[in-house]
Order: C-alpha cells, then structure tokens, then sequence
C-alpha cells in the first residue's frame, strides 16, 4: 500500500500516554494496532504537563508509542489542576469560590462535562486542521473524559467521516450500583444520545456493559460491540513467568493503584485469617505493588491496614513503572485480583495477570465480570464471599497450588489466555475497518 493511499485514523485520548492511568495501555496498543496494519495515524491528546500536575506520568510508556504516529498534544483550557498561586489571574487570586463557579458555567455551556468540557473548541478545531492537512477517514475518540467523542462527531457532520465511541468507563452508569446516574433530560444525557445515535460503532470492554447501553439505546444495538481490554507481551515478558524450582517462600502480590475501592482492608483480613488458621502462609509474604490513589493520598487505607498486621508478613512496594513490571511478575507466586463488587466490572490488569500463567486469587464478589473471563483458566481461586474466612481459604488452597505448579502448568495456563492477547482482539478490529474504508464506508 503505498504511502498516498494508506488510510488515515484520527486518535483521540487524554489520558495517552505518558499518562500513567490504567487505561493508557489500551489507549497505546489501539493506535499502535493501526499504526502496525499501515495507516497514516494522528493522535489528539493533552499536554505532558497536565498529567505532571495531576495523574503523574510513566515515561517508559511514552517510549513505547510506534514512531510513526503524529502525535499532537493540544492545550488544556481548564485551570483547575493550576496550584501555583503566581500563575493564577487576579480574579481568581481575589475571589477563588466566584472564579470556580464562573469556570463552571462556563464548561457546563460549552459541554457538560466537569473539567474537561472545556476542551471542546479544542478538539474539534485541531480535528478540522488535521482532515484539512491530511484527509481523516476514520475517528476513534476513547473516554474517558467523554468530550474526546466531539472531534468525531464534528468532522462527521462537516465531512461526513464515521466515528468510534471507544468506552474505557462509563458515561452514566454507575458500575458499583447498576444505576443510571442522568435522567433524560440531563445535558450530559442529551449529549450521549445524540452522539450514539450517529456513532458508527459504539465499544464498550464487556458484556454486560454492552447489553446496558443496547437497553438504553435500542436503535444503536447492532452497532454496540464489546472490544475488550487485553494483555500486552511485550510488559509482561515475552517467556512471562519460568520458575526452574519451587518456590521455598511463596510471594504473594498485586500490582495496580488502590482506591478507596479496592478491597484491600478485606485482604489483609483474610491473610491474617489464614495464618492464624494453619500453616500453609506461615512462611509467605504479601506484597502490594501500585500507586496509592489516583492522586497518591492512600484513601483506601492500604498503609493503615499493613500496620495492624503485627508482623512484616505483609509490605507496601511502591509504584511498579510499565517497563518493570515483567520482571516483579517473576519475583511472585501468586497474584491477587482486588476488585469492588460490580457485575460490570472486569479490570485490565485481570488479563495481564493471566499473561503469567501465575495462579490468580480473586478477591472480589462472584458477581463481577471478571469472574466470568477467568472462568477456565488454570490456576483460578475465587472466593465464595467477600469475609475473611472465604479470603483465607482461596489464598491458603493458591499458596499450596504455587508450592507445586509446573513450567508445564504455566504454559497451559498462558495458552488459555492467548486468546486474550491484545493483538488477536484488535486484528480484527483493525480489518474490518480497512474493509469499510476500503469500501468507502
């Protein structure tokens, strides 16, 4: 396919990477996919310093995006994230409250969407410059914030080019109570019926997600698909986890931010549970890996619960960067998967976990649509109920599992969650685009 011929992809995210919020690596394998199959792609996304101010960044990620992607880090009108007073204009110095209220009317006029509304002028004024330089032929916008769909919404009404809604979270749903969170009525709400009704594909990363919204918007049903999230080879490690010998002291860990959320508290209670009731963890440790909060203030606890342990049998070991993880995942036995209750809740890292071919304890209810992408794979220990008793024992039945799992176990274990890797996910995904736009949409 020769270079004036390739296809062209808009890509637009905010949270891209060097961003270090989970969702960045669905975000780098999307356009990376498309990059890999030939096309011309263009990435919209924010400024490096914004995440520097807020999120925080991974740079072993931005290393990480396909060269050949044009990469545009647009600016972020909202002034939120500003903290340093010299920057900040006299209205806002003399009077904080007035200058918040007027900041926010002015984003909910622009899109309602707090914080990042304001971005609206933005994206659809950089979309409409990059069609002009080089003509887009499909736009894929992924949400969070859910402002990114209006580049793709613009340049269809203006030049008729189709457009993805990529759902990494959700726009009205909330995933812990099952409810919707906007009435009808709701500019937000209005916003996503209009968008959705023109979206040529609507993606969501599971199905109970996906059958949700085509309760909600039946006449956009067909055109809802479940694009799930992945494992990437590369992080984990091309041979994943080899262990030549048992392991003599088995190291239990997860890796991942912990919110107010994630059950941590539970674990620690099981853990405990399990030491006291036998001797199986007598001499395993539990290892948390992760950022503590998405703003690093430990509102779940985690720091709390490690010093009621009593004992150094559980320890914190601070952020894991993307580039190291593979090497933690073969220092540890057992993984642990903590999750708060939501049947629509699947969690990327469960596929990464997968990757190992590590045993997995899940410490989230049944309910969770995690439970149903684990369901098969060898190795799996979930708990029958959110207490200590149910958490001890599906650690103490993985600890023993690890004292005793082969190379070979661990090979059958990554080949059932091949079919997870994020290559064979977005593949197709990229091919039926190429069709469509080959076809002339």
């Amino acid at each position: 396919m020769s270079l004036e011929r390739r296809p062209h992809l808009l890509y637009v995210a905010w949270g891209y990477p060097p961003s270090r919020s989970g969702g960045a690596y669905r975000l780098l394998a999307t356009a990376n996919a498309f990059a890999a199959a030939g096309w011309r792609v263009t990435v919209l996304t924010c400024e490096r310093e914004v995440f520097l101010r807020s999120t925080g960044i991974d740079p072993s990620m931005e290393e990480r995006i396909d060269p050949s992607i044009d990469v545009r880090r647009l600016p972020f009108p909202n002034r939120e994230t500003v903290l340093d007073l010299r920057q900040w204009s006299r209205f806002r110095a003399w009077a904080p409250e007035i200058w918040n209220m007027w900041q926010a009317l002015l984003t909910a006029r622009t899109f309602p969407e707090p914080r990042y509304g304001l971005w609206r002028p933005v994206l659809e004024n950089a979309a409409a410059q990059v069609h002009a330089q080089h003509p887009v032929d499909l736009v894929i916008g992924s949400a969070n914030p859910n402002v990114v769909h209006v580049a793709g919404a613009h340049l269809k009404e203006q030049h008729g080019v189709p457009y993805v809604m990529d759902y990494r979270d959700t726009w009205q749903l909330d995933m812990y109570s099952g409810k919707r969170t906007l009435s009808d009525r709701n500019p937000a709400a209005k916003w996503e019926r209009s968008l959705v009704a023109d979206a040529d594909e609507v993606w969501f990363v599971n199905d109970p997600i996906a059958q949700w919204h085509a309760e909600l918007y039946p006449n956009a049903a067909d055109r809802i698909h479940v694009v799930p999230n992945g494992f990437d080879p590369g992080f984990v490690g091309a041979s994943a986890v080899s262990k030549p010998e048992p392991p003599s002291e088995v190291r239990v860990g997860n890796i991942g931010t912990m919110t107010g959320q994630t059950p941590i508290r539970p674990l620690v209670e099981g853990w405990m549970h399990a030491r006291q009731s036998g001797t199986a963890l007598a001499d395993a440790t539990l290892e948390l890996y992760g950022y503590l909060g998405h703003q690093g203030d430990d509102e779940g606890g985690v720091l709390t619960a490690i010093d009621e342990v009593g004992d150094d049998s559980v320890a914190y070991r601070g952020p894991v960067a993307k580039a190291e993880i593979g090497a933690v995942y073969r220092e540890l036995d057992v993984l642990i998967l903590p999750l708060g209750k939501s049947r629509f809740m699947t969690s990327g890292k469960v596929f990464e976990y997968m990757a190992t071919g590590l045993p997995i304890v899940s410490v989230h209810d049944p309910v969770n649509a995690a439970s149903g992408v684990l369901n098969g794979y060898p190795g799996w220990f979930p708990v029958e109920r959110m207490d200590a008793e149910s958490i001890g024992a599906a650690l103490t039945k993985a600890v023993e599992f690890a004292r005793i799992q082969t190379d070979d176990d661990r090979v059958a274990a990554r080949e059932w969650a091949s079919r997870y890797e994020r290559s064979n996910i977005l593949e197709p995904v990229v091919e039926r685009w190429a069709e469509r736009v080959g076809e002339g949409n």
